[in-house]
C-alpha cells in the first residue's frame, strides 16, 4: 500500500509518499507560518487560507498517486500560535477526511529519531542522539536502535523564529550571529543530554548546511559555515551552493542552533536523510500491517 504523510511545519508544508519503506514522491511549499507567529503570536487569516489550500492540493495529489492511507501532521505552529486550534480546524476541513494530528514536542522528537535511525546502520545498543532543527522549535532525542528513545527534549526556538528575532538582515553579520549564540546559550542553560556515542542531524537546515561544508558537522565545520553565512549575501549563497533562497534566509540561524546543540552533545553531527515524516511513515506502516 502507498502511504502518505503531510507535515505542516513553521517553514514548509511537505508531502512524502512511500511504498514498502521507499520514498516515491515528495513535494514542498514554503509557507513561513513561524515568521508570523514570532512577530504577532498568531497565524493571520491569509496564511490560514494559504496553508489550507496547500493541504487541499497535496491531498488531491496523494489521491492521484494512489495513496491508500494518508495523515496530516502539525508540528510547532499548532503548539505555538495563539490560534493553533483554528489552524487545526482549517486543516481538518481541507484534508478530505484524512486524519489531522497535532504532535506534541515529545512526539515530534520521537518520530524524528525513528525516521533517522530507520535509514542508518550500526550496533543496536549504541547510544544515538538525533537533532531535528525545525523552523519553530528544535528537538533532541537520545536512545538506541534496539530499545528506542530514553531521553527527549524540545527547545522552543527554531531557525525561522531565531531569524525573525535576531538574524533578519542580509547578510546577518558577525555581530548578529554573536548575539544569536548568546541567545542560544541562555535558552540551553539547563539543557543536559546524556552523552551519546554518535549523533545524527535531520531537517532542512542540516541538509542545506551539508551542501556548504559536507555531511560531518563538527564544531569547526559549524563555526566555519556560520561565518560564511554571516558575511555572504543570500543571492551569492544560492548561486554558489544551489540552496533555495527561502532556505538561505533562515540558514544562519539553523547553523547557530545546530552549533549550540553539537557543543552540548560533544560529538560531531552526521547529516542523514529521514526525520519526522519518515518516522511517521514507518509508524503508519506498522499500524496498517497490524490492522
Amino acid at each position: 500500500m502507498r502511504l502518505g504523510v503531510i507535515d505542516v511545519g513553521s517553514n514548509t508544508v511537505r508531502l512524502n509518499v512511500s511504498t514498502g519503506g521507499e520514498e516515491v514522491h515528495r513535494e514542498k511549499v514554503m509557507v513561513r507560518l513561524g515568521d508570523a507567529i514570532e512577530r504577532t503570536g498568531s497565524i493571520p487569516a491569509d496564511k490560514l487560507d494559504e496553508t489550507a489550500a496547500v493541504i487541499e492540493r497535496f491531498v488531491a495529489d496523494a489521491q492521484e498517486l494512489g495513496v491508500g492511507r494518508l495523515e496530516v501532521l502539525v508540528t510547532s505552529p499548532g503548539r505555538q500560535a495563539a490560534n493553533g486550534a483554528e489552524l487545526i480546524g482549517r486543516l481538518e476541513a481541507a484534508a478530505a477526511g484524512a486524519p489531522v494530528r497535532l504532535l506534541s514536542a515529545q512526539e515530534e522528537g520521537r518520530l524524528a529519531f525513528l525516521g533517522a535511525v530507520a535509514g542508518t546502520r550500526g550496533p543496536s545498543r549504541r547510544l544515538i542522539a538525533v537533532c531535528d532543527v525545525g523552523g519553530g522549535s528544535s528537538q533532541v532525542a537520545v536512545g538506541t536502535r534496539r530499545d528506542g528513545i530514553a531521553w527527549v527534549r524540545s527547545v522552543d526556538i527554531g531557525s525561522m523564529r531565531l531569524t525573525s528575532r535576531l538574524l533578519d538582515d542580509d547578510p546577518p553579520g558577525d555581530a548578529s550571529v554573536a548575539r544569536a549564540r548568546d541567545e542560544l546559550a541562555r535558552i540551553l542553560a539547563a539543557f543536559l543530554p546524556p552523552a551519546p556515542e554518535t549523533a545524527l542531524a535531520v531537517g532542512g537546515s542540516a541538509r542545506a548546511l551539508r551542501s556548504i561544508v559536507g555531511s560531518a558537522l563538527g564544531a569547526d565545520e559549524l563555526d566555519e559555515v556560520a561565518g560564511i553565512l554571516a558575511r555572504t549575501p543570500a543571492k551569492e549563497i544560492t548561486a554558489l551552493y544551489g540552496i533555495d533562497p527561502e532556505r538561505v534566509r533562515t540558514l544562519a540561524a539553523g547553523a547557530v542552533i545546530l552549533g549550540a546543540l553539537q557543543e552540548r552533545l560533544q560529538v560531531p553531527l552526521r547529516v542523514v536523510r529521514g526525520g519526522v515524516r519518515e518516522g511517521a511513515a514507518v509508524e503508519l506502516a506498522r499500524r496498517v500491517e497490524a490492522a
